[in-house]
């Protein structure tokens, strides 16, 4: 017997146990004196009420009452706990004129009034198998909805991942290209960096979230690539608290806004500039703030658009509300990017 046939009978049994319990004392308070025709009266109820009860589900189950809307629903169950509360008076009658020998008298007044009080019995039995039934379906539809929003929350993100690989290619590859005819040598040593980024990428692609560690790994062969092409033009620097290496982040998030950075900031000014990348956590939040030289107009249509809403779409889908990330000038020079990220969370399960 499974968990849920155990629980329904274990209410079964306690429900008609405590009906038979009030009518006992009841019996009591009006003076009817304890007799074995009384015990026997009350174990006929207490069985018929189990039996006819059980009989009922099985029609509830059978004619999948419970898989139909409130307004067509609710006439059933009146008739049905009015035609169960019949067949229990019919039976319970015939069981008490053989309990008490032909003894107990029976009027319409007491008939109706028996049939009233199994009537509401009834009732209330289907009020509480109906709520449940409601309650517990209310709570598996929740779940298939979040499976659901799971499901779909991922196969946005892989498509968002997607994006960003041969975005981030093809942008490599143009620093690449750049440098053949110039130095062939660093193009060389540049294409064994960019085979060891991609190595890296393809295992990042199957994971949603990276210590942020592996990311500056990804990070700094990208930025050497760069190197390579600006030379003394570019800048680097770092300032990463060494206990947030650990933390977790979206994998070529970072990398993303650092090749923004260098793109429509740096690559932009004659004498190139300075690129500053810093992480630290703050009440038990990842912050990581990166600065480029440069000015960011938020009106200005460019592919740098691409990045930066990719990035808050992974955020949205992956953090719901939790993270933050922003975008402004520090000062006439400097951009500033901050990502704010809550440490190893995620706003649904897989």
């Amino acid at each position: 017997m499974n968990a849920k046939k155990r629980l329904y009978f274990l209410c079964q049994l306690t429900g008609w146990g405590v009906y038979i319990l009030i009518a006992f004392i009841l019996n009591e308070i009006s003076g009817v004196q304890l007799s074995n025709q009384l015990v026997s009266a009350l174990s006929s109820a207490f069985v018929l009420g189990i039996f006819i009860s059980h009989l009922y589900r099985e029609i509830i189950i059978r004619n999948d009452w419970l898989k139909l809307n409130i307004p067509r629903m609710i006439p059933r169950f009146i008739l049905g706990s009015l035609a169960m509360a019949l067949l229990f008076q019919v039976a319970y009658s015939l069981l008490s004129t053989f309990i008490f020998s032909g003894k107990k008298q029976f009027t319409v007044a007491t008939v109706f009034q028996e049939l009233a009080g199994w009537m509401i019995l009834f009732v209330l039995w289907s009020l509480i198998y109906f709520f449940y039934h409601f309650f517990k379906n209310y709570k598996a539809e929740e779940i298939k909805n979040l499976k659901w929003e799971a499901a779909r929350n991922e196969i946005e993100l892989n498509k968002l991942k997607s994006q960003l690989n041969p975005h981030f290619i093809f942008n490599s590859m143009n620093s690449i290209r750049a440098l053949v005819g110039e130095n062939p040598k660093i193009a060389k040593q540049a294409i064994t960096q960019l085979s060891n980024i991609l190595r890296s990428n393809l295992l990042m692609g199957k994971q949603r979230l990276i210590p942020f560690g592996e990311e500056l790994k990804l990070v700094d062969d990208y930025l050497a690539i760069e190197g390579y092409r600006y030379e003394e033009r570019l800048t680097v620097n770092f300032d990463i608290a060494s206990k947030t290496k650990n933390q977790m982040v979206p994998p070529l998030m970072i990398q993303t806004l650092v090749e923004n950075g260098i793109k429509h900031g740096i690559s932009n000014l004659p004498k190139g500039g300075v690129l500053s990348i810093k992480a630290k956590t703050i009440n038990n939040m990842l912050e990581v703030s990166i600065t480029n030289s440069g000015q960011f107009d938020p009106n200005k249509k460019t592919d740098m658009g691409f990045g930066l809403e990719n990035t808050k779409e992974r955020l949205r889908l992956l953090y719901g509300g939790e993270a933050n990330f922003e975008i402004k000038n520090k000062n006439e020079n400097e951009v500033i990017c901050t990502l704010i990220l809550p440490q190893n969370t995620l706003s649904y399960e897989n």
